[in-house]
């Protein structure tokens, strides 16, 4: 039987090997799950700008499936994130679209943006990979 310190010892170790595992990337299916349940109201099911409300909002909702072709042909991740995240320049009264910055800052995955790793929320990284994989 192995001595209460030696169990200790190993049970440490592990711990600790499993707190030094990198977390998985989200997915574009995490993303949907985040934009199902925050998005669609405005912007719609399939990201289109016709969701039940846009017709009350003073401003029409992006259509979230061309932001690609109208950038030029790449997707503008860091122009996405600073507009999905909350412009600290702007308040929400400034936009129509509310900041989802705060409270998901404490989940962080390093996100390619311009071509350098950027701490990003894991709820943003999951729909920015979401809204990628919707573009036309």
């Amino acid at each position: 039987m192995p001595s209460p310190i030696k169990t200790l010892s190993l049970l440490c170790l592990l711990c600790t090997a499993a707190a030094c595992t990198p977390q998985e990337m989200p997915t574009a299916g995490d993303g949907a799950a985040f934009y199902a349940a925050n998005c669609t109201s405005c912007h719609g099911a399939t990201g289109r700008g016709d969701g039940p409300l846009a017709a009350g909002l003073n401003a029409q909702p992006a259509d979230l499936t061309l932001l690609t072709r109208t950038s030029g042909g790449s997707f503008p991740r860091a122009r996405s994130l600073s507009y999905i995240y909350g412009d600290p320049e702007q308040g929400h009264l400034a936009r129509v679209m509310p900041q989802f910055g705060g409270a998901m800052a404490d989940d962080l995955v390093p996100v390619e943006v311009d071509g350098v790793m950027t701490p990003t929320p894991r709820a943003l990284a999951a729909l920015l990979a979401y809204l990628e994989s919707i573009q036309r």
